[in-house]
């Protein structure tokens, strides 16, 4: 296991690199920076050319980029164009969007899998088929239309909550968001653990544990949950980095100022260093959640050994 842990941690490494690269480049083509820091006036030429200078963007591109990546192994993400360091920036935002995947994760998992259970054991009823089609409903709709309904019903119709977040972004305000943000996942994850249960109940190992007369909840929490789960897990694995990375419309709704609405900034001001930054951050954070998927395939199913 440690061999493979190792390994994998290697791996990383040029991952890191081209998908860092690759961003770099994008967010280097949208358009001159400079221009936005002058308001709507055009710089004039000796301006232009001094906040070249200061932010290095005289210099080429791969030294550009050479240049931030040695500075992100020291810490370093660099400096807003308004001066203030993007670690600053990212102090605040990141545990404002920490809080919302770990609410939208929780209730993906917790919803998800329960419905996906259910409907499962259940394959062929009327329970299977409505939560089907709601879940069918649920892909079909945009996850901004989905905000601001929840956002117009239970904030401003009904006033079960605050139709804007608080700056704290206290666990409880951010139960809805969150919802918003898992929705689509949550439809995943529940049509994911309803195939795959149906079908691993055909399997030899579930009708043997059945013949040998282990009670019901047994034979489906420790044999046929445990390996229907393998797909499953793989799916929220690779979703939390699309759900931190992803939640700039639901942030949006909710006034949330975390990861999504400093990016959404930071791109809308052509803002290079925020953008590279925050995004360099969710790659690995992306890197880091495939592993510890891997990982748990080994929990969930003994039969799985890494040399």
């Amino acid at each position: 296991m440690g061999r493979y842990v190792v390994r994998r941690l290697l791996q990383m490494i040029p991952v890191f690199a081209g998908a860092t690269l690759l961003i770099f480049l994008m967010v280097n083509v949208m358009g001159d920076p400079v221009a936005g820091l002058c308001g709507d006036r055009e710089c004039d030429p000796a301006t232009a050319a001094r906040l070249r200078t200061e932010f290095g963007l005289d210099k080429p591109v791969w030294q550009q980029y050479l240049t931030y990546m040695a500075n992100v192994f020291t810490g370093d993400f660099g400096t807003a164009f308004n001066g203030q360091k993007v670690t600053e920036l990212m102090s605040t935002a990141f545990p404002v969007t920490i809080r919302l995947t770990l609410v939208a994760v929780v209730l993906e998992v917790v919803i998800g899998i329960t419905l996906g259970v259910v409907t499962g054991l259940r394959r062929g009823r009327p329970i299977d088929t409505a939560v089907l089609v709601l879940t069918l409903v649920v892909i079909s709709v945009p996850t901004f239309v989905t905000g601001l309904l929840l956002q117009l019903l239970l904030g401003v119709e009904w006033a079960w909550i605050k139709p804007s977040v608080s700056p704290q972004a206290t666990v409880g305000e951010l139960i809805v968001p969150g919802l918003v943000l898992a929705s689509v996942s949550l439809a995943y994850v529940t049509r994911l653990t309803r195939t795959s249960l149906a079908e691993n109940r055909r399997s030899d190992y579930v009708r043997t544990a059945v013949a040998k007369g282990l009670p019901r909840r047994r034979v489906v929490t420790r044999h046929l949950l445990r390996n229907s789960l393998i797909p499953v897990v793989t799916f929220i694995g690779t979703d939390v980095g699309a759900l931190m990375g992803g939640a700039i419309v639901t942030e949006r709704i909710f006034n949330i100022h975390g990861v999504g609405y400093q990016l959404y900034q930071g791109i809308l001001r052509q803002n290079t260093q925020t953008v590279v930054g925050f995004v360099t951050v969710l790659v690995l954070v992306f890197l880091l959640a495939n592993l510890l998927v891997d990982l748990l395939y080994a929990v969930l199913d003994p039969r799985i050994r890494y040399a």
